[in-house]
């Protein structure tokens, strides 16, 4: 079975840096596309980066392209989600998943996502 498991996620002031980590299990990592996506409280779903299976091709929105960097390493199956200039905004949940996504990407929660890890923007 699929499982996903984040960390890394805590307490940071605005501009400081953070590196979420998952480590996934049950199906072929090296040959899927990657994701991360957060939901803040009150909100939907909001995609934040996609990575394909071999680390080539990867995809930001707006909001975090120039801060965010996403990277994985297939022989550990962890993607890292390296986060940097932290803003306030940007604190939220946040979900691996063995799924593209992207700009205009309906994003509904399964069963067997991980429980995510927290990530608190704050003075």
């Amino acid at each position: 079975q699929v499982q996903l498991v984040e960390s890394g996620g805590g307490l940071v002031q605005p501009g400081g840096s953070l590196r979420l980590s998952c480590a996934a299990s049950g199906f072929t990592f090296s040959t899927y596309y990657m994701s991360w996506v957060r939901q803040a409280p009150g909100k939907g779903l909001e995609w934040v980066s996609s990575i394909n299976s071999d680390g080539t091709k990867i995809y930001y929105p707006n909001s975090v392209k120039g801060r965010f960097t996403i990277s994985r390493d297939n022989a550990k199956n962890t993607l890292y989600l390296q986060m940097s200039s932290l803003k306030s905004e940007d604190t939220a949940v946040y979900y691996c998943v063995n799924r593209y996504y992207g700009l205009g990407s309906v994003i509904e929660r399964e069963d067997y996502w991980g429980q995510g890890t927290q990530v608190t923007v704050s003075s």
